[in-house]
């Protein structure tokens, strides 16, 4: 199939094309300047790929949850795509993504994606792993010091993945021999997802398709 992900939800933004079985991607390297480098990094992309958007079989969204601002910019640009050139849309939960990018580095049964949130909190993920099928057990939002308290029913069996691995751990030390620094997940991991989503015909489309904040925007107050 002939995909072309989105990923922007923290960190750094990158996209991802499929063409049969090769895989074309771009990073972009400055975070600050994703809403202005997104589109023209989708443009380099696929022009790398040598396709055109009218030859796509679909677009795949990474839908949250993330940074706010960073998931309006990406969702935004696929639905936009998507919407412009009649293709379905598919959103593809980061947490999700993230598991199934680090179980090839782990035998731990149990996967805990985290994503920076608040000044101080982490969204959570719990998956149970069994053949490769994931079962999700808990998620949820929490200060990195209430970690070790929500997981300690999983004994030792389990791995954190993150993109802030080195930061949560000068947090809480206990938990480094659990980390997973997972800084190679990118666009490229949404690809499978999305060619399962489209192939059983259960991809939305662009009108439906929504961004997973798992929390209410609060804008700063003005001082005077």
């Amino acid at each position: 199939m002939k995909i072309l992900a989105i990923e922007c939800t923290h960190g750094f933004a990158s996209v991802a094309v499929s063409l049969d079985e090769r895989v074309f991607e771009h990073r972009l390297a400055d975070w600050q300047k994703t809403a202005e480098s997104l589109v023209p990094l989708v443009m380099e992309v696929m022009a790398a790929a040598g396709l055109t958007v009218a030859e796509l079989d679909g677009v795949a969204v990474s839908s949250g949850p993330g940074s706010f601002t960073a998931l309006r910019i990406g969702m935004s640009a696929a639905k936009g795509i998507a919407f412009g050139a009649s293709l379905p849309l598919v959103p593809v939960p980061t947490m999700l993504a993230m598991a199934e990018a680090a179980v090839e580095h782990t035998t731990a049964k149990h996967i805990v994606p985290v994503i920076p949130s608040r000044v101080g909190e982490y969204f959570y993920s719990i998956f149970f792993v069994e053949d490769r099928a994931f079962s999700e057990i808990e998620s949820s939002r929490c200060f990195v010091s209430e970690l070790p308290a929500k997981l300690s029913e999983l004994k030792d069996r389990f791995v954190i993945v993150s993109r802030s691995a080195d930061i949560l751990v000068d947090e809480v030390p206990s938990l480094a021999p659990h980390f997973l620094d997972v800084s190679f997940f990118s666009a490229a991991f949404l690809l499978g997802h999305a060619e399962k989503a489209l192939a059983a015909g259960a991809a939305g489309t662009a009108a439906g398709t929504v961004p997973e904040y798992r929390q209410t925007f609060t804008p700063m107050q003005r001082r005077d």
